[in-house]
């Protein structure tokens, strides 16, 4: 299990946020994934500016949401389980990892007329790795009882960002096709690859805290 990252400082979090803003077009949003910062270093990241927050974890989301109401938003960004759906949404503005029909009936259970979601597709079709396949995307969002925002996906790991650009572009032409505006991907060593592919919300850890 990766380490906490801890004495975290507000003014190089900022600096950091700073660039990453400015290396990315406007309107494209960044997220702070924070499973791995502890709730007490969450005031830290506030003091520094940062607004958006994703948590991988509902426990986690549930227990940081709660101690810093009004803070942040929060969006959930881990593996999805159903039955962990009814604890999120209190929490989550935005659901970035649906990718089961199990979680839709849940989501039909417990949804509002404000809950949103994005559609995590596994676009590199890689066998065992979470995500819809993409002939199925029109499908499981005609399924959807709640609105669909857009579109999430993972590429294949790479050291190389340029290796990511395909899978990027092919999530942004599946986001045109159906008329859907969110696309969240890329993270540390991609974001700037995937900003240029349409994204509208970077998924940033270490380049953010180091």
């Amino acid at each position: 299990m990766a380490n906490l990252i801890t004495e975290l400082d507000a003014a190089r979090v900022a600096e950091n946020l700073a660039r990453i803003k400015e290396e990315l077009p406007a309107g494209v949003e960044v997220l702070a994934a924070v499973k791995y910062v502890p709730l007490e270093e969450l005031g830290t990241l506030a003091e520094a500016g940062v607004e958006l927050v994703g948590e991988n974890r509902a426990q986690d989301l549930e227990a940081k949401a709660t101690a810093y109401p009004g803070v942040f938003r929060w969006h959930f960004i881990g593996q999805l389980q159903s039955r962990k759906v009814k604890a999120i949404l209190p929490y989550a503005e935005l659901i970035h990892s649906v990718a089961s029909d199990s979680a839709l009936r849940q989501l039909e259970r417990h949804g509002t007329p404000n809950t949103k979601i994005l559609v995590e597709v596994n676009v590199a079709e890689e066998e065992g790795k979470a995500g819809i396949q993409p002939a199925d995307l029109p499908d499981f969002l005609a399924r959807s009882p709640v609105q669909v925002a857009g579109l999430m996906t993972m590429p294949p790991f790479t050291d190389d960002p340029e290796a990511s650009r395909p899978y990027f572009a092919a999530l942004r032409e599946l986001a045109r096709e159906h008329g859907l505006h969110h696309l969240s991907m890329g993270t540390s060593q991609d974001y700037r690859v995937a900003a240029q592919e349409g994204a509208t919300i970077v998924r940033i850890g270490t380049s953010l805290y180091a």
